[in-house]
């Protein structure tokens, strides 16, 4: 199954860490990123390897700071609770929120979901330093 669902456009950034889990997908409407599981997302066991998911977290939430202040957000802490898995084939779509930019820091969370079933949630802090 390679359908996207309705909103998602191709991902215009990418990066070297990001690059081999393309092709991945956003929605302007709400800063959310999207990809269908494919085997390079997945460990030894068939599910989408906790790795995957921090770092396309991280790369989200960050997206979604630089968005309320223009600058190149570093991320200072990242946590992530696992509450379900995913698995090849299913859509995995991460979408942020911000909870607050200020002069230095900003934080962010992210639901992180495998065919709209929570699999995820991330929060994190960046500095905000330009």
């Amino acid at each position: 199954m390679t359908e996207v669902p309705e909103g998602f456009a191709p991902h215009s950034r990418s990066s070297p860490v990001t690059a081999p889990w393309e092709p991945l997908f956003f929605r302007a409407a709400d800063g959310a990123l999207g990809l269908r599981v494919a085997a390079a997302h997945c460990n030894s066991r068939g599910l989408v390897h906790g790795g995957v998911v921090a770092a396309l977290a991280d790369n989200v939430m960050g997206i979604a700071c630089a968005a309320v202040k223009p600058v190149a957000p570093v991320t200072a802490n990242l946590a992530v609770d696992y509450l379900g898995s995913a698995r090849v084939g299913q859509w995995l779509e991460f979408v942020p929120v911000v909870d607050k930019v200020g002069g230095t820091l900003g934080f962010a969370t992210c639901r992180v979901s495998a065919d709209g079933k929570l699999c995820a949630r991330a929060h994190a802090t960046f500095a905000m330093a330009g």
